[in-house]
């Protein structure tokens, strides 16, 4: 199963919609940078009955490098985006057939390669 991509978004819109691909682009492109834009200034973006991308702070915390296990890392803190989903989506999400995903998932092509 393929990724869905921003390309894809804007033709099934054109299709729904008949608008000209630019226009379509440019309010896609527009909506993403909007996001993108709230999550930056540190503002959650709530999309009702989708979800809603929350800003979270990751506390700072001691890792390892896997190369030299001896040697401890600082991961200093961070600003991480959280994605909550909706209702609707929840409902939908139980409905989706789990062996058609396992069947796709990233790992297993990642074995094939």
């Amino acid at each position: 199963m393929a990724n869905l991509t921003k390309r894809e978004i804007v033709l099934e819109i054109y299709k729904k919609t008949g608008f000209p691909q630019k226009q379509i682009v440019d309010t896609v492109q527009q909506t993403l940078d909007n996001i993108q834009a709230a999550l930056a200034d540190g503002r959650n973006v709530e999309l009702r009955n989708f979800g809603v991308l929350e800003v979270q702070v990751r506390k700072q915390r001691v890792g390892r490098n896997p190369n030299k296990p001896e040697a401890e890392v600082i991961i200093p803190q961070r600003a991480v985006v959280k994605f909550k989903s909706g209702k609707v989506l929840k409902q939908q999400l139980k409905k989706i057939d789990l062996a058609k995903i396992q069947a796709f998932s990233p790992a297993d092509e990642a074995d094939e390669a």
